[in-house]
Parts: structure tokens; sequence; C-alpha cells
């Protein structure tokens, strides 16, 4: 058995499911409620260069690595900065997938996302300065298991793309500043 073939989180029941997704959906209801400054969050995310390209990330108490290909130069270690990309978007989708999926009462017993992503690496390398440097087209396939109607799962879906917070880092442009210190 390799760590591929094995689950890193527990499976819960849907039943497990929706009583956590409820309540923490009461509890943050009732907390912008109250206060609608508490809506308002700042993830913070520090990484070091480390080997030959790999950056080694924290997030809170989470540490990760990331890394290139060894054709990009990278010792091949971990995933590339793209697939974690691509990895965010998933993990959000289903993040919200299941969220909706309690609020609107639709059963779904089972959610896998898959992503693709196109990437001309030649802005990247400096060869051709009119191509974009990051993803030029991302397509998700997205499959739903579960007992209700394919126009169910089309409401969903619906609903999901409009509240997915990484699928709108993706779709819009984000303010963003850079600067040395």
């Amino acid at each position: 058995m390799t760590l591929a073939d094995t689950t890193l989180v527990p499976d819960s029941s849907s039943a497990e499911r929706a009583a956590r997704l409820g309540a923490a959906g009461t509890a943050w209801q009732e907390r912008i409620a109250a206060d609608p400054t508490s809506a308002h969050l700042t993830y913070r995310v520090n990484g070091r260069g480390s080997g030959s390209v790999a950056s080694e990330i924290t997030a809170g108490r989470h540490r990760f690595v990331v890394d290139e290909p060894a054709a990009l130069a990278g010792d091949d270690v971990a995933a590339s900065p793209v697939e974690y990309a691509l990895g965010a978007l998933i993990s959000c989708q289903i993040v919200v997938y299941r969220l909706y999926a309690n609020a609107l009462g639709i059963v779904v017993d089972d959610v896998e996302i898959s992503a693709e992503g196109d990437l001309d690496a030649r802005k990247l390398f400096g060869i051709e300065a009119t191509v974009r440097p990051g993803f030029n087209a991302v397509r998700l396939a997205v499959k739903l298991t579960g007992p209700e109607s394919s126009e169910r799962y089309d409401e969903l879906r619906r609903v999901v793309d409009e509240h997915c917070p990484v699928l709108d880092l993706f779709a819009n442009p984000v303010p963003t500043t850079v600067e040395l210190v």
C-alpha cells in the first residue's frame, strides 16, 4: 500500500457531515449577525526556498512542500505550484458542494472532481512575452453520486459556482500587490 492508496482524512457519514455543516453554518450566521466584521478573514501563509527550486510552506500549524519536476529544474519531491493551485480549486469545490448540498437539502453521497489546467511555459522562460504566464484554460469534471435528479445536481452546481472562493480566484482578477521587504 502506498500513501496514494490511503485516505488521509477519516470518512464521515452523511448524517455526521450534515450535523457538522449545519452547526458550523449556524455558528457563522450568528457570529456575522452579531458582528458583520467577523466575516472578514485574512489568511496568512509563509514560504522559504529549499532545494533547487522547492518551497517549504507554513500555513498555520500545517507545513507542506511545493516543488517542480526535474524538467523544470526541480527535485520532484512534491507537487508543483500550479498543481497545488488546481488542488486548492478542487478542495474548495468539494467543501462548497458539501456545504450547499446540506443547506439546500440535496443528498450527495460522494463528490469527486478532476481538474486540468493548460499552461504555456514560453512566458515563464522568457521566450514569448505575449502569452499569459498562468493557466489559459482550466477544466473541472465534477462527479456527484447520490439519489437526486440531474436537475437537482445542476441546481447545486450553479450555487456552488456562485459561492466558491477559489473558483472566484481563478475566474476573476484579484488586486494583488508585491513588495520587496
